[in-house]
């Protein structure tokens, strides 16, 4: 009869199919996760990037930075509301710090403010109009059921759609494909500064 092995005896043999991890690859393990802490306090805090990094050596800097850019890159979002604006700004500036390219970012940065400036401009008409259209198209389908149910005493009464959760479903729907056009564009930028070294 074969032995049964414990939990912890099947983990050592796999990890020893594995092989040892590199010195690189335990500074990676390391230092990364640091640098994605590192670049949440800059964006929740505001903390001075070049000042924190000076503190590491060369060797671990890499790491550090790795981190902090993959946080930073992917707290860059539609700017919707004060915090997500505040944030991406501080995204931003801090991608500058630890990018080496500063004219590749520019240039990145550029395509992205446009896609920023027409989503609050024409893509916030858009939205308006779409919303209305929305609840209009709500008020009437509310109207034409109270009518079908005899209840015309409550024709000239006041509906306020805008409560119901069937309408907030539909426009979160309406609103999520609206936003989709501008995500697939800043999910495109936002590949091109990962690749930016």
């Amino acid at each position: 009869m074969d032995e049964i092995k414990s939990a912890a005896e099947i983990a050592m043999e796999k990890m020893e199919k594995l092989g040892r991890a590199t010195d690189e690859e335990r500074l990676e393990w390391k230092y990364v996760p640091e640098g994605k802490k590192l670049a949440g306090k800059h964006i929740k805090q505001g903390i001075n990037l070049v000042a924190e990094l000076s503190q590491y050596k060369d060797n671990i800097r890499e790491y550090i930075i790795q981190g902090v850019a993959e946080v930073l890159i992917s707290n860059i979002s539609l700017p919707d509301n004060d915090s997500a604006k505040r944030n991406n700004r501080r995204a931003m500036e801090g991608l500058k710090v630890v990018k080496g390219d500063k004219v590749g970012v520019e240039n990145v940065y550029s395509k992205i403010r446009r896609i920023f400036d027409h989503y609050a401009g024409e893509g916030a008409q858009q939205r308006e109009q779409a919303y209305q259209s929305l609840k209009a198209e709500f008020e009437a389908k509310m109207k034409q059921a109270l009518q079908q149910q005899q209840l015309g005493t409550f024709a000239g009464m006041k509906l306020d759609v805008e409560r119901q959760p069937q309408f907030q479903e539909e426009w979160h729907r309406a609103q999520a494909q609206l936003d989709s056009q501008y995500l697939k564009l800043l999910d495109e930028y936002k590949q091109e500064l990962s690749a930016i070294s």
